[in-house]
């Protein structure tokens, strides 16, 4: 193995110890108030409405849907946003991620929420610079903090999956968003906070760069139980060990030795049909030789 693959191997190791104290802390925290905790390392969907599970409370949708069922729990849930590729390395955005939650059906407040994110905070010395909430939820929000945050109105907090949704009040640190709580269908809550961004502020972990973060995106997907392939999760998967190569990098595994010596060979094929067939589309090319054209200057390079 090269000296920066040794390095970045131990970069990530570190990261991953403070990381995972922080999560055995939260859950520590968690059974200590008499809630359950279950901790998920796969960034498989809990359902069909996403590729790879992007937060925690994908699971638990039917619960906050069904009007009869009261409880309440937590996790810390490995998730994966594929919307965040083309900002990482910014130091805020992680491509993947733990995300810390606190879920509730019909039992928790907002009040309720609100004391038990601020008391978790303190017992990692921290507090937030500010919060934001919904200027609609103001009058009835503001109470809840009793003085103990500065507030800020901001007409973007309301979240919604796309089946529910909710008002939401937001945690900033450092100007960074820390997590936040929202209200879903009035009656629910769920907490999110990502553990890296915690962890940055709280150990000063230094956030990965680029490539590190796409290699350890790459590795999750693989230790979820993916393999390359031209569909879904294997083509995500295929499409992130081919930015790898492109930006210069490489990884110890032998999915990119494979997908680098594959991109050879449909460069090879390329120059060689495409006067042939220059009168066909990118989906042909796809469809019959597994080359995208929207990579190909990349490939052929």
């Amino acid at each position: 193995m090269s000296l920066s693959c040794r390095r970045a191997r131990t970069a990530k190791e570190v990261a991953y110890v403070t990381a995972g104290r922080l999560i055995q802390h939260y859950q520590d925290f968690c059974l200590s108030k008499g809630i359950d905790f279950t901790r998920i390392d796969s960034v498989r969907p809990h359902d069909d409405t996403t590729l790879f599970c992007s937060a925690g409370m994908q699971q638990y949708k039917p619960l906050f849907s069904d009007p009869s069922y009261s409880g309440t729990v937590a996790n810390s849930q490995a998730c994966l946003r594929l919307g965040d590729l083309d900002e990482i390395g910014d130091g805020t955005h992680f491509l993947h991620f733990t995300m810390l939650g606190l879920f509730s059906f019909r039992e928790m407040t907002v009040g309720d929420a609100i004391d038990f994110w601020l008391a978790f905070l303190g017992t990692l010395g921290l507090a937030p610079d500010h919060v934001t909430m919904h200027p609609d939820r103001l009058i009835e929000w503001t109470p809840l903090y009793g003085g103990r945050v500065p507030i800020v109105a901001d007409a973007e907090c309301i979240w919604s999956d796309g089946s529910i949704s909710g008002y939401c009040t937001e945690f900033y640190k450092h100007g960074i968003e820390i997590g936040n709580i929202v209200n879903p269908l009035g009656s629910c809550i769920d907490v999110g906070f990502g553990a890296e961004r915690l962890d940055m502020i709280v150990n000063g972990t230094p956030p990965a760069d680029a490539l590190e973060t796409l290699r350890e995106t790459v590795m999750t997907i693989v230790e979820s139980g993916y393999r390359p392939g031209n569909k879904e999760q294997g083509y995500v998967l295929r499409k992130l060990l081919r930015r790898i190569h492109r930006m210069g990098g490489t990884l110890d595994h032998p999915f990119f030795g494979e997908e680098v010596e594959r991109q050879k060979r449909l460069g090879a094929k390329y120059l060689r049909l495409r006067d042939r067939y220059c009168d066909k589309g990118a989906e042909w090319w796809f469809d019959t030789h597994g080359i995208d054209l929207s990579d190909i200057e990349e490939i052929i390079e």
